[in-house]
């Protein structure tokens, strides 16, 4: 008989990896204690990359009513409701929310609500009351980061938390840090008419992508007025009677209303009982085998605290592995290059695979070829009035090691271009595959074309 509180798998953290893992657990036949200290979804649903896309969207919308006379309809923006966009936005997260708290309530998951920790390679603590699991999954996610003496008062100097809670529209914003955080909180607030300053000390914004992406979205950036600093590290904030006065590097001061953190996200780890369990952390991630083991009893980890790219979707399917992996199904291994990445701005930036620079270092620069193409050349991108375009990194000889894509709805097109980039797939494979016309899906299709050696509407 199996003791109370006694489970197949235990998980510490109901975000998007720990409650992947429990319901595809529950799939398998396990039993399974789900621990979460606030509301199941973690960051992804109730402050990040949901509520994020809501106001980017709202975003959108503002934009094209402001632009509507060019595709001949008279419209005019009276203004930003902000208490509206957030209705509009808590509407979406509540509707999630409501979802996924039902999926959860099935007999072989129990919802302990509370702050756990790791008192035994097999146990974890809950106010008091222990679970033990056959399995441990550490699933706690991670937080907002800040600079050393760089304090978050939550009211000049806001999180991304903070900044979906905004009440109203500021006059101007300076955002430090122009990774995926800050470009798109720049474009969302550039959106509905704040004077938007990014100040990023790495030498160019979203500098994870490839260089000819962050030249295109910085280009896309001057053209919509919002400034920014690139390769000027920040240097402090002080307050002002209106807001913050920010200096950076060479001395250079800029004054706003406030100042959005956007340096990145921290695991959340500490004071969970990691390493006094033996678990080998690095400035504060679990370090984990391929696997996602941690070497230490049965104890896995998932999402943002393993070291690599903080993405919803990278902790789902870790989540969905570890739950196989417990049950002797022998998953393969998550290709961390195969993970699609996404920038929700204007222009948005979706990407697959390793970037030009990274393939000639890999390959050698006399085995690597690339391809762009515009979207000039698209029908539905024209009619969208949108620029941008789609690059391809290749082996020669070889398959699609990359593809790199910056406009308007790029997004929606990653789904085809993680399939070329996960099976390994070769041009002119991808080039008599039928694309549907007018979509900007058929801008993929014609870029293959041209790479296979075909162009149609292109010069090769």
């Amino acid at each position: 008989m199996s003791q109370p509180n006694t489970f197949d798998i235990v998980i510490l953290g109901a975000g998007s990896g720990g409650y992947a893992c429990a319901l595809r657990a529950a799939q398998l036949g396990l039993t399974v204690a789900l621990i979460e200290k606030a509301e199941v979804g973690g960051t992804c649903l109730h402050r990040g990359c949901i509520p994020t896309k809501a106001l980017l969207h709202a975003g959108e919308v503002a934009d094209q009513t402001r632009e509507s006379e060019q595709f001949g309809v008279k419209a005019d923006l009276v203004g930003i409701d902000m208490a509206g966009v957030n209705a509009y936005k808590d509407g979406v997260v509540s509707r999630l929310y409501k979802g996924l708290q039902g999926l959860l309530k099935q007999p072989s998951i129990t919802h302990v609500a509370g702050a756990g920790k790791l008192v035994a390679t097999d146990t974890v603590e809950v106010d008091g009351k222990r679970y033990t699991g056959r399995n441990i999954v550490l699933a706690t996610g991670s937080y907002s980061r800040s600079l050393p003496g760089l304090e978050i008062d939550g009211r000049r100097v806001i999180a991304s938390e903070h900044a979906l809670r905004l009440d109203h529209v500021p006059a101007s914003a300076i955002v430090l840090g122009g990774g995926v955080i800050g470009c798109e909180f720049a474009s969302a607030w550039k959106s509905f008419g704040v004077d938007v300053t990014i100040v990023e000390a790495l030498p160019r914004l979203v500098a994870a992508e490839d260089e000819e992406i962050s030249k295109a979205v910085e280009r896309a950036f001057r053209k919509r007025g919002i400034a920014f600093k690139t390769g000027k590290p920040f240097e402090k904030v002080e307050h002002t009677e209106n807001g913050v006065r920010a200096t950076i590097a060479g001395g250079e001061t800029i004054e706003a209303e406030l100042l959005l953190v956007a340096v990145g996200r921290g695991p959340t780890t500490q004071d969970l009982g990691y390493e006094q369990q033996g678990i080998t952390l690095d400035r504060g991630f679990v370090i984990t085998n391929e696997r996602l083991h941690t070497g230490v009893g049965n104890i896995y980890a998932v999402g943002d605290i393993v070291p690599g790219l903080q993405l919803a979707h990278r902790g789902f399917q870790q989540g969905i592995f570890v739950a196989e992996e417990i049950a002797g199904k022998n998953p393969a291994v998550i290709d961390e290059n195969g993970i699609p990445r996404v920038t929700y701005s204007d222009p948005e930036v979706a990407s697959v695979g390793i970037t030009e620079a990274k393939a000639k270092e890999q390959y050698g620069a006399d085995k690597v070829s690339t391809y762009n193409y515009n979207l000039g050349g698209n029908g539905k991108s024209q009619i969208l009035k949108t620029a941008g375009f789609i690059k391809l990194v290749r082996v020669n000889d070889g398959p699609v090691v990359g593809v790199h894509m910056v406009g308007a709805r790029v997004g929606e097109l990653i789904g085809e271009a993680q399939l070329i980039f996960n099976w390994e797939a070769y041009p002119d494979e991808v080039a008599q595959l039928v694309h549907a016309h007018p979509t900007q899906n058929e801008a993929l299709g014609e870029a293959h074309l041209a790479l296979a050696g075909k162009p149609l509407h292109a010069h090769a």
